[in-house]
């Protein structure tokens, strides 16, 4: 016994309780998380639709920059946005609503009701591919980012990672002050490209500090964080429509993140096994004196960096594995396949369902507010079960609940409106407890070598599905049924494929592919 009753335990223990250290780390961590998210949601409102009319040179007037938009003379007869009326005589040389015959022609210039969207400001009337675009060029950024910056935590740590990433992506900010299409559409892909690996190096650095107890905790945080992120911008967006002045709020805050390097930690497991042993010693030793822990100090001071990888039950490996090694591993590519493939489905179902309830009346506004609040308690519910139950087998039923939910929804026929709603609320609440789930269980999958990049690769798989989610209404002018369909199908599928990876509720995490294809019964392959 210690000094003042306390029980010294072992240095691999230092991690396993959830202090004062893992509270304060995962609030810090988060931030960012919450900032880069407004950042990825930001071209629904900031690129959303306004209304619009044809300038009528005529009978607008030429003095002003910004004619009404309702003008008492515009003809009572429903006039498609993109065709102008064409005048037929003037009466006394002003425009009335008899002005007009009944015929029109393509229109050159518009008129917009406001300025809130860049839609006035880059002039993309009538040009719905170029605002749809936007969305689609910063997912696709997104993508590069999540595969690039799994990479780049493995390499270089995971706390430069999200800092870096946290910052550069108020890269966005610019696009206040652009008016040119091209320079705001390489503006979003840079933003998504540089900003969106904060997520991979928050996930990683928040599972790895948090002990084997507190996996699904860290996993659910995080998705928190997202959600928040998302909530908060819709209310700042509520209160500030004008997209210039919103854009400035929500980006300038970024660059507080840099005094970050001095207030987060860099995962000790991370710092052993790229050989930074006495930096790893260091945040150990600061562990315990914040969560009041206490250790062999003087033990673990003069430790070598072989004993201390020990200590923590981690392989030492003489080569950086590659990603050849996991194409040589028929454990790793297995969970690669399965994990990816369940990754692809929850972010192309989870973001399917919520632009598909765009059917929901009300403001913009709300409804995206609500989309959101409807992720939350399938957080705790995800809690819960995966603390309960492990990790695969809640994540099999929900996933086939979730397919049977929404083939449910899209056979049951349109008469039916308070069945179908329902069907689809819950299935959105059922995917969201797969979508946190599959955020811890696939960063358990993969070993510490690794993690980040697979991760990454995982992440992209996600980002498919994100990027196809945004097209599924097209799909309504064949069949309203085959979306819900096409979204059942999918999970159905991710539940079967869950059936051929392991449990790893408790499970010690892996630390490189050789110690994993040896733990199940594989033959190593090597790690080059």
């Amino acid at each position: 016994m210690a000094s003042g009753g306390k029980r010294e335990v072992e240095i691999v223990e230092t991690m396993e309780k959830f202090g004062v250290y893992q509270t304060v780390q995962y609030f810090l961590i988060c931030l960012p998380v919450m900032f880069v998210t407004m950042f990825n949601v930001n071209y629904v409102f900031v690129a959303g639709e306004i209304n619009y009319r044809c300038r009528v040179p005529e009978c607008d007037d030429q003095s002003t920059a910004y004619p009404a938009y309702k003008p008492s003379w515009w003809p009572d007869k429903i006039i498609d946005k993109c065709t102008r009326p064409m005048i037929k005589q003037l009466t006394g040389g002003a425009c009335t609503k008899q002005s007009f015959s009944d015929k029109g022609e393509v229109c050159k210039e518009w008129v917009y009701e406001t300025n809130d969207t860049v839609i006035a400001e880059l002039n993309l009337a009538c040009q719905p591919w170029k605002s749809n675009m936007i969305g689609a060029v910063h997912n696709v950024g997104l993508s590069i980012a999540w595969l690039a910056s799994g990479y780049l935590s493995d390499r270089f740590g995971r706390k430069p990672t999200l800092i870096l990433c946290g910052v550069l992506g108020g890269i966005g900010l610019f696009k206040a002050f652009t008016t040119s299409y091209f320079l705001y559409i390489i503006l979003e892909f840079l933003e998504g490209t540089i900003g969106g690996g904060c997520y991979t190096a928050a996930m990683v650095l928040m599972i790895e500090i948090g002990g084997v107890e507190n996996r699904v905790l860290a996993g659910v945080i995080f998705s928190y964080a997202i959600y928040v992120g998302e909530t908060l911008f819709a209310l700042i967006a509520m209160f500030v429509p004008f997209w210039k002045t919103l854009i400035v709020i929500v980006y300038s805050p970024v660059i507080a993140f840099l005094s970050f390097f001095y207030l987060i930690k860099e995962s000790p497991r991370w710092e052993l096994l790229n050989d930074k042993t006495e930096e790893a010693k260091n945040t150990l030793l600061y562990i315990a004196r914040v969560n009041k822990i206490n250790i062999n100090k003087e033990k673990l001071l003069n430790m070598t960096a072989g004993n201390l990888r020990g200590e923590f039950k981690m392989e030492t490996y003489q080569e950086r594995e590659s990603f050849r090694a996991v194409i040589r591993s028929r454990e790793m590519m297995k969970r690669t396949l399965v994990a990816g493939f369940c990754k692809f489905t929850s972010g192309f179902v989870y973001y399917g369902l919520m632009i598909n309830s765009v059917f929901l009346p009300g403001s913009k506004y709300t409804n995206f507010m609500l989309a959101t609040v409807m992720s939350y308690p399938g957080e705790l519910m995800s809690l819960y079960f995966m603390n309960k139950f492990g990790r695969k087998f809640p994540l099999i039923y929900g996933f086939l609940l979730c397919g049977v939910l929404c083939s449910a929804c899209g056979a049951v026929p349109e008469d039916y409106k308070a069945i179908k709603v329902t069907l689809f609320l819950l299935g959105k609440l059922i995917v969201s407890v797969c979508f946190t789930g599959v955020i811890t269980y696939t960063m358990e999958l993969f070993p510490t070598s690794v993690r980040g990049t697979m991760l990454g690769v995982c992440s992209v798989c996600a980002g498919f599905g994100s990027i196809l989610a945004p097209l599924t209404p097209i799909l309504n002018q064949v069949s309203i049924i085959l979306p819900p369909l096409i979204f059942g199908a999918t999970a159905l599928l991710s539940g079967v494929l869950l059936t051929r990876t392991p449990e790893t509720k408790g499970a010690p995490l892996m630390d490189t592919i050789e110690q994993l294809d040896r733990t199940y019964g594989q033959p190593s392959s090597g790690s080059s």
